[in-house]
């Protein structure tokens, strides 16, 4: 696949994940609404499911995807010399995935 397809490959992710966050919020948003769970054992149980687990990793991984492609086109497109984009990429890069493993463990740890 050519350099050009990169742009369309960012494109569709960053659509992907948004539609998975925006499904993800109103389904989590409509179980609190209508069913809420009564106690923090109750929520852990809850989160303690297979599928729920799946979907919430998917929305952490989503979430961090969505604001890297975000992010990576607005500091390519905005900052121009070199090393500063490459220092803002990495800076951003890192923040990125330290705020995913972050949230991951902290779901972990609620199990």
């Amino acid at each position: 696949m050519s350099r050009r397809a990169s742009g369309l490959r960012a494109w569709l992710l960053q659509r992907i994940s948004a539609v998975y966050i925006g499904l993800f919020i109103l389904v989590l948003l409509a179980i609190l609404l209508f069913a809420p769970p009564d106690s923090f054992t109750h929520w852990r149980n809850w989160l303690a499911r297979p599928l729920v687990m799946v979907m919430f990793i998917l929305f952490i991984v989503s979430v961090a995807l969505h604001a890297w492609v975000g992010m990576r086109d607005v500091l390519i497109d905005y900052v121009h010399p070199l090393g500063w984009r490459v220092l803002a990429l990495s800076l951003t890069a890192f923040y990125l995935l330290g705020s995913a493993i972050w949230a991951l463990l902290a779901l972990e740890k609620l199990i």
